[in-house]
C-alpha cells in the first residue's frame, strides 16, 4: 500500500502546488491521475519520488520512502531520465546490474513491439521513440509501483491505443499505474479508478466500476467535477464576433 497523508508542496512566492493532499493506492490498481495544467499532477508525482522536498508523510507498506525501498517505484516522464550516450543494449545491462527485479524478457519484448533499435544511442531517437523507451524502463524495472507523467508524448493514436492493450497483458497482479494524462478518453477504458486535482487539491476520485453503475462515463464525470460550463465558449464568440 502506498500512502499518502496530508502531502503539501510549496514554491517560493506561489500558492501551493499540491495542498493537504491523502491517498491510498492498493496494489495491483491502474490509477489515472487526471487535472487541467498546473493542477499539481506532476509535483505529487514528484514528492512521492522523493524529488520533491513537501510536508506530510509518504510510506510504502507502512515504512517511509528510502534507499532501502526507493526501488519499488519507478517513473516514466517525458522529462526523460535515461542516459542519452548509452544505447538500449547499455540500459539494459545497467539496469540489470542495479535492479535485483529487472524484467528482461519484457524488456526484449516491448523493444521488439516498439521496434526500436538497440544499438542506437538514446539520444538520437526521436521524440516518440524516447517517450517509449522511457516507457519500458519504467515497466521492466522491477517496481511494484509505477508512475507514468504523460508517457506517451509524441505517439500517433496507433501506437497507443496497441500500448495499452500490450500493457494490460503484461502486468503482473501486484504491478500498480499511476498515470498522468490528458487523454481522458482513450485511457478510460482500461483504468479502475479516477483521482482528479484542482489547484493542488484532490477534488474527487472515485472507481470505474462505480461511475459505470451510476451510467457516467469519465469524460461527464470530470466536466461535473470541476462544473464544467458548457456555454463559456458560446460567450466567447459572442465577444469575439459581436459589433463593437
Amino acid at each position: 500500500m502506498l500512502t499518502l497523508t496530508n502531502i503539501t508542496k510549496s514554491y517560493p512566492g506561489k500558492k501551493n502546488a499540491v495542498e493537504n493532499v491523502s491517498l491510498s493506492i492498493p496494489r495491483g490498481e491502474i490509477v489515472g491521475l487526471f487535472g487541467e495544467n498546473g493542477a499539481g499532477k506532476t509535483t505529487l508525482m514528484k514528492c512521492i519520488l522523493g524529488l520533491h522536498r513537501y510536508q506530510g508523510t509518504i510510506t510504502l507498506d507502512g515504512q517511509p520512502l528510502d534507499r532501502k525501498n526507493i526501488e519499488k517505484l519507478s517513473f516514466a516522464t517525458s522529462e526523460h531520465t535515461f542516459f542519452p550516450a548509452l544505447t538500449a543494449k547499455d540500459h539494459r545491462e545497467f539496469y540489470a546490474d542495479h535492479f535485483p527485479a529487472f524484467r528482461g524478457k519484457r524488456f526484449d519484448a516491448l523493444m521488439e513491439f516498439f521496434e526500436l533499435p538497440t544499438n542506437k544511442k538514446i539520444g538520437s531517437f526521436s521524440t516518440g521513440q524516447k517517450n517509449q523507451f522511457e516507457v519500458i524502463l519504467a515497466l521492466c524495472q522491477g517496481a511494484d509501483y509505477i508512475l507514468m507523467d504523460e508517457p506517451f508524448a509524441g505517439n500517433d493514436v496507433f501506437n497507443r491505443e496497441d500500448f495499452y492493450k500490450v500493457l494490460l497483458g503484461i502486468l503482473e497482479p501486484e504491478e500498480t499505474i499511476l498515470l498522468s494524462t490528458h487523454l481522458l478518453e482513450e485511457v478510460s477504458a482500461f483504468i479502475g479508478r479516477a483521482i482528479l486535482l484542482h489547484k493542488g487539491k484532490v477534488v474527487a476520485d472515485r472507481s470505474m466500476l462505480d461511475l459505470e453503475e451510476e451510467g457516467k462515463d469519465l469524460m461527464t464525470f470530470v466536466k461535473e467535477a470541476y462544473r464544467y460550463k458548457a456555454d463559456r465558449v458560446l460567450k466567447a464568440l459572442d465577444k469575439l464576433t459581436g459589433e463593437e
